[in-house]
């Protein structure tokens, strides 16, 4: 069957926070596009992946980026050996046979490229392909899901309002340390008194955030070191490692949290 590649076979392990999976639910038996809206790590692109598999829809995900053009979303002509073929792109394959769709980081697209998905987000559900001289209708199952960080955006790169008004919209955060210390353990494979730790050395970088830091640790930082732990390396050598070096390229400001880490774990 299409897509059957984008089917998530096995569970992705979510764990539920603030009843975002009812919404999502509600608003993929309404058709409703969606916005996921939160920080870098927390949460958003394993969300999307869960309630693909929870509904039973393949998922096609599309890493946006500055470079990307209209027809990397909705197809082009091609060369083969038997002439020019036309060839749908992700966003035209979801629509013709009923995926989710879900355009990773939209902010990073151009915004004359995600003008496309405009004619999808209301009551029409049609793609134009405007070099095939096609109007695609939208398969009955198909849904369109972006994800969004506030935190990056700027007067030059940020939705329009136009595109942001179109969407419902899911709040993402980091959870509360009891629970962001039970997904940590669950991921990464440490004790849970090493994730609480773990979990309480994000809080205090989070505090950071606007002053020597763009972003606190992320969850995924978080289960990053707790791997590195996991297999045996030092706590504190594992944090350094995921937590303190990508985190900043600031001298002063690396040498505070490295110290900061230091203290937690002593």
């Amino acid at each position: 069957m299409a897509l059957d590649a984008h089917r998530i076979p096995e569970e992705p392990y979510y764990r539920p926070v603030a009843g975002e999976v009812a919404l999502f639910e509600a608003a993929y038996a309404a058709r409703m596009p969606m916005m996921l809206k939160g920080p870098t790590g927390c949460g958003k692109t394993r969300f999307i992946e869960h309630m693909a598999w929870r509904l039973g829809r393949p998922l096609v995900t599309v890493a946006c980026h500055e470079d990307m053009t209209a027809s990397d979303l909705v197809g082009r002509f091609l060369l083969d050996p038997g002439g020019t073929v036309w060839h749908d792109g992700p966003l035209t394959q979801a629509v013709r046979h009923g995926a989710i769709c879900y355009l990773d980081e939209i902010v990073e697209a151009r915004q004359d490229t995600t003008v496309v998905i405009h004619p999808l987000t209301d009551a029409r559900r049609i793609l134009p392909l405007e070099k095939r001289n096609e109007l695609v209708q939208a398969h009955p199952d198909f849904q369109l899901v972006i994800s969004y960080n506030p935190g990056y955006q700027s007067v030059l790169k940020d939705l329009k309002e136009s595109t942001k008004q179109r969407f419902a919209a899911i709040e993402f955060g980091y959870p509360d340390a009891a629970v962001e210390a039970e997904i940590v353990a669950h991921e990464s494979g440490v004790a849970a008194g090493t994730a609480a730790l773990l979990v309480r050395i994000a809080a205090s970088s989070r505090n950071l955030k606007g002053h020597g830091l763009q972003e606190g640790v992320s969850t995924r930082m978080l289960i990053h070191a707790g791997r590195l732990a996991a297999q045996g390396i030092a706590l504190e050598t594992a944090c350094r490692i995921a937590l303190v070096l990508p985190i900043t390229d600031d001298a002063d400001v690396r040498d505070a949290f490295s110290a900061a880490v230091s203290a937690a774990i002593a």
